[in-house]
């Protein structure tokens, strides 16, 4: 999809890296192989590359968010538990139930790259995505508090930072023909990209498309 659709930028967590890396790959040997010389300017006309090679959009304070329910497994939808994750059209009262009930430690203050404290690293990460402020600066701000005075304003953080997003998903939800127009219309957008993508691939690999051979039959 991802060199399909022409994309220049990919937001990934930093554990998706690698995947982007072999799409990178992909391309450029895709279009070393059959995008370049006179052999190209024959078939297709120019010898211009056929697939971009995107570039990883990459957040380095939530590259990488964790569960909540174990500072050292990866946040994943596809988790058993839903304590593990915040979801983005949850409700405020439950961004708060699984903030309060989050795994901690026992030990005192708040602290960031300690690996022996995991928890509070995840909870700061979050903390500072949720407020747009570097962790540093919010380090210093509740570093002496106790895990009861701290996760309130983890929870506090992110009920409002996903507000926005919960009214925009109920807003587009109580007009559904409209919701389905935008759809339409995206997908069309999309499938003209995707088509065109597709015979440029085709062509530069030596295929003969569909409306090659009916463009040769109507002038024969």
């Amino acid at each position: 999809d991802i060199l399909l659709y022409q994309a220049d930028l990919v937001p990934v967590g930093e554990d998706q890296r690698q995947h982007l890396e072999l799409t990178r790959d992909i391309a450029r040997r895709f279009n070393d192989q059959y995008c370049k010389g006179n052999q190209a300017k024959k078939l297709r006309g120019t010898s211009r590359p056929v697939f971009k090679e995107p570039e990883a959009l990459v957040s380095k304070t939530t590259a990488r968010i964790m569960s909540l329910q174990d500072g050292t497994n990866k946040m994943s939808k596809s988790a058993s538990s839903d304590l593990s994750r915040i979801n983005l059209l949850d409700t405020p009262d439950e961004i708060r139930e699984k903030i309060k009930r989050c795994k901690t430690d026992s030990l005192l203050g708040i602290e960031y790259g300690n690996k022996e404290r995991p928890e509070a690293t995840n909870l700061l990460n979050l903390y500072s995505a949720a407020t747009d402020r570097p962790v540093e600066e919010l380090l210093n701000e509740v570093q002496d508090l106790s895990w009861g005075q701290f996760k309130p304003l983890v929870a506090d953080a992110m009920v409002e930072k996903l507000k926005p997003i919960r009214e925009k998903y109920d807003e587009v939800t109580k007009e559904p023909e409209i919701l389905g127009s935008v759809l339409e219309d995206g997908a069309n957008a999309a499938n003209e990209i995707a088509t065109a993508t597709s015979t440029w691939a085709k062509q530069a690999m030596g295929f003969t498309t569909l409306a090659e051979i009916q463009q040769k039959t109507i002038n024969a």
